[in-house]
């Protein structure tokens, strides 16, 4: 049977540790997880069974790991301490027997987005950004529907502009809306990118480095590897609707609390074809995943064995092939509202 395998690490410590050591994670300090995260090896979290593709009937199987480290120490260490740490747990999952590896949160970012664990390992890798950024489209769309927004007269707003999955999700929100606000920490980095999208005459782009300059923004995606949230409440434009990318979240949980007049979307979650086992909770309703992993998923189910979104830039091709493989083989986005 094809396989794969898929990286995950802690984002919330206590919690998650509780979720594979529940007793442990109630006797460990916080700040003793994150010490203990730069030694602890890989961990075989759970087999994954049930994925059937709905086009051909295909099964296939794969494994969780997490490589244990923290969002705060992925931040925090050496990008070399991090790519061994990465290593380590593919090549655990090729022991296994996993056909390829995808990585996921923090781990798909640190240094240069897979392609140096890619080059280590003796199967392929991908970090999903590129059904992750199809996804966001989509949770837009599908929120703006639901909410009565019309598209094309609506300002949208970008959190994390400059990275990979920012940077494109901007690309192509540009012919879809009147307006465009580019966010990000580095001035000249958004230039750049506010020179790309102003070059297809597809709408009008405005930069800042200033959070609170979607205040002015209909739609909004938050995809940033901030490790903490970003946006608040007072951020957000009344009725406004947000999309968060980001694991650890970007959105601060007070939004669903204070803002009733916001819709969020979980971004990139989606429904797994089959009668999907993860034998692991991931905090989503049974048979739903996040499309970093479906990514890894879908690639398996159609026997492309080859790295496939690596790097600091996600091809605008890949995530118009991931997204056609993905509905062939069944994967769909999970309900927004």
């Amino acid at each position: 049977m094809d396989s794969f395998a898929f990286v995950v690490h802690p984002v919330d410590p206590k919690r998650d540790v509780a979720r594979k050591y529940p007793r442990l994670a109630k006797v460990l300090p916080t700040r003793l997880v994150h010490f203990l995260s730069c030694f602890w090896p890989p961990v075989r979290l759970s087999h994954v069974t049930g994925v059937r593709s709905e086009a051909t009937g295909k099964r296939i199987e794969g494994w969780l790991l997490a490589c244990p480290l923290t969002a705060r120490q992925a931040l925090k260490l050496p990008t070399w301490a991090v790519y061994n740490k990465i290593t380590a747990t593919g090549r655990l999952a090729q022991r296994l027997g996993a056909q390829i590896l995808g990585l996921g949160a923090f781990m798909s970012v640190v240094g240069d987005a897979g392609v140096t664990v890619a080059r280590r390992l003796g199967i392929p890798v991908t970090t999903g950004h590129s059904f992750t950024v199809a996804t966001a489209l989509e949770a837009v769309e599908a929120g703006a529907r639901c909410k009565g927004v019309r598209l094309a007269s609506s300002t949208a707003a970008v959190v994390g502009a400059t990275g990979s999955i920012g940077r494109t999700c901007a690309e192509l929100l540009a012919p879809m809306v009147s307006g465009l606000i580019l966010v990000g920490c580095s001035e000249s980095r958004l230039a750049q990118v506010q020179a790309q999208i102003e070059a297809t005459e597809a709408c009008r782009v405005r930069v800042s480095t200033l959070v609170g300059d979607i205040r002015k923004a209909d739609l909004v995606i938050s995809a940033t590897s901030a490790a903490r949230p970003i946006v608040w409440p007072e951020h957000l434009k009344q009725g406004a609707i947000v999309c968060d990318m980001a694991l650890p979240p970007d959105i601060s949980p007070r939004i669903a609390q204070e803002r009733g007049d916001v819709l969020i979307i979980g971004g990139g979650v989606v429904d797994v074809p089959g009668e999907v086992d993860f034998g692991f909770d991931f905090g989503l309703a049974p048979g739903r995943a996040y499309a970093c992993l479906a990514e890894t998923m879908v690639l398996a189910l159609d026997g492309r064995y080859e790295s496939y979104s690596l790097g600091k830039r996600v091809r605008v091709e890949q995530v118009y092939e991931i997204a056609q493989l993905a509905r062939k083989h069944g994967f769909r986005l999970s309900a927004v509202c």
